[in-house]
């Protein structure tokens, strides 16, 4: 039997997301973030593809590594300006049926108190379609707009997030019992306030005493994505995933990551296929692999050199402008993304790269592999791809936009599904179900599951 490829598009509410400079093709309609037409019409095209799900990428902070300031960042669009996800996500879901919506937000940055209610909100409003990429963030830039000194190392922000996760689950699975509303117009009740539940938490890092404030949503908890893949994050992974994503340029490292991942997630009694894993994958498609080279030498004269490296010193922690372009580089070492790094550094062993190849790279794609061809060559990639490192599928990363996704839907997606490695229909039911068929909620076993039978308790531990 045909193996299914799974598909995410991964895009940001921003003009500059993983290609540098690619905003100035002409038709490129990335400036047009800031209208909800445009989000609209994207949602619509991915929904007739049967995408999975739209992956929203965030950051709250400037990419100003690169030369110890952000003026590349703002020249190359480099991921600024960027707005909110969250808020463009009502308005796709009000239009489409079945795409699912991951939203990223920082453990570092926002409250869990108020967050757990806006993840609440959005699970309503898109009727259980909404996941949430839980980030632990990489640029001090942040950190420092809210009046911290710096980002926490990178380990003990995995720390935070554990606890942020624990607050979160009493308030979505716990707080309130299943029949807490009542909705009783005879009785004068709306909510049965017996069957409503202070949490009670008291931890090292979050003290939340009260109750959850809103109902329970379809899914009470929104499906779980994250992209930590340093060997602290891939236990985070392994505790809390339901959907993992990395960006790895070889299937060496690709197939060590997703064996490893599988193993720990065993190891924390959850099952090898409790967490789906997606490589972010960037596709030039044409009708032959001839008008896709076209299209790909197309997109190479608009690539901006020095945004691509303003991205990938934010996504090492290394400012790569200090560093002779042509001298080898055998290891970076950052406080941001632990994986980018070693990525570059590792990804083959008989290949030292230097800084400016890591910008030619990283121009078109950013950080994951770039497969250029007809629909057959894409699709003959992508089966290979899978089939060599057990990825369960591929987040799919534009160029132009929204041309990018749509060459996928009219032009791949039908040469995936005439093989039978892709679906003709959307499953029923909430997101969680359709990704996993196994209902709405989280499994009894998973670790956020723990803290239902806590409700009936009165009390949190």
């Amino acid at each position: 039997m045909t193996q299914q490829i799974r598909l995410n598009a991964f895009s940001m509410n921003c003009v500059g997301h993983i290609s540098s400079g690619v905003w100035r093709i002409p038709g490129d309609q990335s400036y047009r973030y800031t209208d909800l037409d445009h989000w609209i019409d994207l949602a619509q095209t991915l929904e007739r593809g049967l995408i999975d799900g739209l992956f929203i990428a965030d950051v709250i902070g400037l990419y100003d590594v690169h030369g110890g300031n952000a003026d590349q960042a703002f020249r190359s669009a480099a991921q600024v300006p960027v707005n909110d996800p969250l808020q463009i996500v009502p308005a796709m879901a009000a239009f489409t049926k079945h795409l699912g919506f991951g939203v990223t937000s920082s453990i570092a940055f926002e409250h869990p108190f108020p967050f757990a209610r806006r993840m609440t909100t959005l699970d309503h409003l898109t009727k259980g379609r909404t996941g949430w990429n839980i980030v632990t963030s990489y640029l001090d830039s942040g950190a420092r707009n809210l009046g911290q000194t710096r980002l926490l190392d990178h380990d003990n922000r995995y720390d935070v997030a554990d606890e942020y996760l624990d607050v979160c689950y009493k308030l979505w699975e716990g707080s309130w019992e299943d029949d807490a509303v009542r909705r009783d117009a005879a009785a004068n009740v709306f909510t049965d306030p017996a069957k409503v539940h202070e949490i009670r938490h008291e931890g090292k890092y979050f003290k939340v005493p009260g109750a959850h404030i809103s109902e329970p949503s379809p899914q009470r908890t929104p499906v779980l994505y994250q992209a930590g893949a340093s060997s602290r994050g891939r236990d985070f992974a392994a505790k809390h995933a339901e959907s993992a994503f990395v960006a790895a340029p070889s299937k060496k490292l690709l197939k060590e990551y997703v064996t490893d991942l599988r193993r720990r997630a065993v190891a924390a009694g959850r099952r090898a296929d409790d967490v789906l894993t997606f490589a972010q994958f960037t596709l030039v498609l044409g009708e032959t692999d001839a008008a896709a080279r076209n299209k790909l030498d197309l997109y190479k004269q608009y690539v901006d050199r020095d945004g691509a490296l303003a991205l990938m010193s934010g996504w090492t922690g290394v400012d790569l402008s200090k560093l002779d372009q042509d001298a080898p580089i055998s290891e970076l070492q950052g406080n941001a993304i632990q994986f980018t790094a070693k990525a570059f550094s590792s990804a083959d062993p008989d290949k030292i790269w230097t800084v400016r190849e890591i910008a030619e790279y990283a121009g078109i794609g950013g950080d994951g592999p770039v497969i250029v061809g007809s629909p057959a060559t894409v699709a003959d990639a992508l089966q290979e791809w899978q089939a060599d490192t057990g990825l369960d599928g591929f987040n799919l990363a534009s160029i132009t936009h929204p041309g990018t996704f749509r060459d996928v839907v009219d032009l791949l997606i039908p040469e995936l599904q005439r093989r039978g490695a892709y679906k003709t229909a959307y499953a029923e039911g909430t997101l969680r179900d359709k990704l996993f068929g196994r209902g709405s909620k989280l499994p009894a076993y998973h670790h956020g599951a723990s803290h239902r039978a806590l409700a009936h308790k009165k009390e949190f531990a």
